[in-house]
């Protein structure tokens, strides 16, 4: 957790400076991403609040997002992980949307990705989407990976 709030530390510096805030959408760190934002002193600056999106009825209910409106879509794939960006940061009207979605293992998960899989995704004044494939089945490794893989593609956008 430690390389994960020295990340969210830099993430915070920048936010607080411009006045900027984020919200955050993530499914296998389970709240690791907004545990780090938030670790940091001063974090209600900046986080506005975040939903860990685990099921299709976290999806429904917490995002917004209708069975409808994932035709064509799958879970843990870079166009989710962008509608998923993209509908925190409007929900709760902030200038960052940050996502993740994955498979953290031992197994894969129900649409055919391996365990260590992980797409990430920024919303803001830049958008990006990462996919990371960490080749292991561990899962709270991966859940550390992920939730860093995260607040780095963050951080490298803030920084553009």
């Amino acid at each position: 957790m430690k390389e994960l709030i020295t990340i969210a530390e830099q993430i915070a510096a920048q936010l607080i400076a411009r006045k900027q805030t984020i919200a955050v959408a993530e499914s296998s760190t389970g709240g690791l991403i907004s545990a780090a934002l938030l670790s940091v002193p001063g974090a209600s600056a900046y986080f506005l609040g975040g939903a860990v999106v685990y099921t299709r009825d976290a999806r429904r209910l917490l995002m917004d997002i209708p069975d409808e409106a994932m035709k064509g879509l799958r879970s843990a794939s870079e166009p989710y992980a962008s509608l998923l960006a993209s509908q925190v940061r409007q929900r709760f009207a902030t200038d960052w949307g940050l996502s993740e979605t994955g498979a953290t293992g031992p197994t894969g998960n129900r649409y055919g990705d391996a365990a260590g899989h992980c797409c990430t995704a920024v919303a803001g004044p830049q958008s990006e989407v990462f996919t990371l494939e960490t080749g292991s089945a561990d899962r709270q490794g991966n859940m550390q990976a992920f939730a860093k893989t995260a607040l780095n593609l963050l951080l490298e956008n803030l920084s553009k």
